[in-house]
């Protein structure tokens, strides 16, 4: 059984110091074999911001997966966002922003949906589907196979449509018909789990969204509280399967506390 601990939306630079205590203590606790973090990891990609983000995950201290998002280039310094929007995410992150992960259980493959010159609008190019195409045929049937973006390939409510990542549905076919599992994703700070092989778009095989609230920030929406996604896969047996947890901040405690379940059997029917 292997575990991943998937946040998203930190926005360091308005966390809450008791959230981030009570999940950095979790983190150390429950040992989990990846952390993915679907990127706005800052709230205005400032050097303080980024080395506070460093400093968490130093804390917890298990390999981390890491992507940008929209709020991790400058906003204000027009300049830097047009000749160097990812330097500060680089000094502390590292060149390479589409990280990947690989063990016996797990593939992860990150993708940069983030376009400076956009803003807020993410969007993946035909050249990243196909990469991530190629790397996910590659992948071992014991494997859980994750791709993660920041911004949705899928929402819930009519008023999150505007944050789709741009060309979201070549993407999805091409990545369900490479055999990937689970795409992760943050942005609108709104928990949930939707499978994506629908009626309307008969994909080439299962596909589910997985979305996660944000974990540390006080840009709280709607009443929804931190959280963040606890994926279990247990790839033994004949029937491949995953489990989505979702744990929310309990103000009462100060702790995480484990919610609402969601198992994923893996149906692959291509790859």
């Amino acid at each position: 059984m292997s575990t991943i601990a998937h946040i998203s939306d930190p926005h360091f630079g308005t966390e809450r110091p008791e959230v981030v205590t009570a999940l950095g203590e979790l983190l150390v606790s429950m040992r989990p074999e990846l952390v993915i973090l679907s990127g706005d990891v800052t709230q205005r990609a400032r050097r303080s911001q980024f080395d506070a983000a460093k400093q968490f995950i130093d804390g917890y201290d298990r390999p981390t997966l890491v992507i940008p998002g929209n709020h991790d280039v400058p906003l204000v310094n027009v300049f830097a966002r047009l000749l160097s929007p990812f330097a500060g995410y680089r000094r502390v992150f590292g060149d390479n922003l589409e990280p990947a992960f690989a063990s016996d259980d797990v593939l992860a493959i990150g993708v940069n949906t983030v376009r400076p010159r956009r803003h807020k609008d993410g969007e993946v190019s035909d050249a990243q589907i196909d990469r991530v195409c190629a790397r996910l045929r590659q992948a071992t049937d014991a494997q859980l196979r994750v791709v993660v973006t920041h911004q949705p390939v899928h929402v819930i409510r009519e008023k999150d449509v505007r944050n789709l990542l741009i060309n979201h549905e070549r993407a999805i076919a091409a990545w369900a018909a490479a055999g990937a599992d689970l795409v992760l994703g943050g942005h609108i700070h709104l928990p949930y789990v939707r499978p994506l092989n629908t009626p309307s778009r008969k994909l080439a095989s299962e596909l589910w969204s997985v979305q996660a609230g944000t974990a540390l920030s006080t840009r709280i929406r709607e009443g929804i509280s931190n959280s963040f996604n606890v994926i279990r896969h247990d790839a033994s047996g004949d029937r491949q399967a995953c489990v989505v947890e979702q744990w929310d901040y309990n103000e009462a405690n100060g702790r995480f506390d484990p919610g609402g379940k969601t198992t994923i059997p893996l149906e692959r029917y291509s790859a």
